[in-house]
């Protein structure tokens, strides 16, 4: 497989957790779905998971070559716990297209955070 897209983000959890207190449901429904809502809420740590997945998003994107925007939205973007316990990426609506396009066939997902900092790397593969 050749890779076809990386891409990373860091996110500052506090700030997160500030646009969340501020914004409320109307931030988390734009950014996030359902099933990402669960399992964050559940945890110990809901901003830290917030935080990551964001990142996630973030670096989800920019292996796509997109960025969020016109032609990627948030929610296009689910970051999912594979049965081993390790991050993945289902893709929806643009997003489905776009890495079709691209030839993405695999994405390898890394998630990281501490108290204060949550990153992401994202590493689309492709071709033989």
């Amino acid at each position: 497989m050749n890779v076809l897209g990386l891409g990373t983000d860091i996110v500052e959890t506090a700030r997160l957790a500030a646009s969340i207190e501020r914004h409320g449901a109307a931030f988390l429904d734009r950014v996030f779905l359902e099933s990402e809502r669960a399992y964050c809420d559940r945890g110990a740590t809901p901003e830290r998971c917030y935080a990551a997945r964001f990142a996630a998003k973030e670096a989800v994107a920019k292996a796509l070559g997109t960025g969020i925007g016109a032609q990627l939205a948030w929610r296009d973007i689910e970051i999912v716990r594979q049965p081993s316990g390790q991050p993945g990426v289902l893709l929806h609506g643009t997003g489905v297209a776009t890495a079709a396009a691209l030839g993405i066939r695999v994405w390898l997902l890394s998630l990281s955070h501490s108290d204060h900092y949550a990153t992401a790397t994202a590493l689309a593969l492709g071709g033989e």
